[in-house]
This record gives structure tokens, sequence and C-alpha cells, in this order.
């Protein structure tokens, strides 16, 4: 069975789902246009399968589709944008030097 990702908007994270066991999470803020991604977290017992990766290109894409800019506070999300320079577009240039990207 494939992961399943969906936004929990009232608890402000995306949640990823390895069939029903709550495998991560990444949390939020929103603001107007903006996506503040504050801190994401893959249980032990799901770490290495690439859940992690999967919820951070999940959300990215969400955003995208949203017209949201993104804010990676969060030092597993920044690290991936880096990695995924297709990304990078979505956080604005006034921030990038910032967030090193």
């Amino acid at each position: 069975m494939d992961p399943r990702v969906s936004d929990s908007a009232e608890r402000s994270r995306f949640e990823i789902f390895d069939g029903d066991d709550l495998a991560g999470f990444a949390e939020y803020h929103r603001y107007r246009d903006e996506l503040a991604l504050t801190h994401t977290e893959i249980g032990s017992r799901f770490e290495g399968r690439g859940l992690g990766g999967t919820l951070v290109r999940t959300v990215l894409d969400t955003a995208r589709e949203q017209r949201l800019a993104v804010l990676p506070y969060c030092p597993f999300v920044r690290r991936w944008i880096h990695r995924h320079p297709e990304y990078v577009d979505l956080v604005p240039a006034a921030h990038r030097e910032r967030f090193a990207l």
C-alpha cells in the first residue's frame, strides 16, 4: 500500500500514513499566501523508507498548486529543497539567502 498524505488543517500539519498508521507529519503556519514549514518528524519505526521525502514533496506540490510562498524554517525541508532545486522557486527570492538556498 502506498503512503497517503493529508492536510490536517485543524492541527496545522500535513500527515503521512502508512496504511492506517500515522508515520509522520510536517507542521506549518499559514498566513495569507505564505506557508511557513516549521518542523518535520517521521516515527522511528518508519525511518529509512523515504517517507520524509514523500511528505515534503507532497507539501511543496500542494503549496505550488495553491500558489503559496514557502518559508522552510525546518532544517529537513531546507535540505530537501537544496537537493531538489526544482522547488527553490517556491521560496521567495528575497528569502533564499536567509535559508541558504
